[in-house]
């Protein structure tokens, strides 16, 4: 089974956003996400809570997390989204960078926008990997 790790410097909007879609989605016989940071802040944005629970993903327990060498070893893929340099380079695994607007402090509309770019990019991502359900379950 593949590892996932989406990864942005507080771990507390983009990274909790896509990791949360991606299991929503994805086949979890085929494939897990895991969501971290390499500066974890205290709590997923009140922001991104709202946003995402106007389309039923609950993160109220989601706890961000540090993006640690020893985490990003057990990880197949790494999706970084805005920490840059600060991300750990673990030899022999993949990297992908998208680049999206933090949603920190942005109004719901601009939320709505990054949290849709983030369903998208996690829906590309699950189909080119082979990582769909047989059976689409529904958002």
């Amino acid at each position: 089974m593949d590892t996932v790790i989406f990864a942005c410097v507080q771990n507390a909007g983009r990274s909790q956003m896509a990791a949360a879609w991606f299991n929503r989605i994805a086949d979890s016989a085929k494939a897990t996400a895991l969501s971290a940071g390499t500066r974890p802040g205290p709590h997923v944005h009140p922001e991104v809570l709202m946003a995402m629970t106007e389309v039923h993903v609950d993160l109220l327990g989601a706890t961000p997390q540090l993006l640690s060498n020893e985490l990003a070893r057990r990880a197949t893929l790494l999706v970084t989204m805005g920490c840059g340099e600060e991300c750990p380079v673990v030899p022999q695994l993949q990297r992908e960078d998208w680049p999206l607007e933090d949603p920190k402090g942005k109004p719901i509309e601009a939320v709505r926008r990054i949290r849709d770019d983030i369903l998208r990019r996690v829906e590309q991502l699950v189909k080119s990997r082979g990582w769909a359900r047989s059976t689409p379950r529904g958002r």
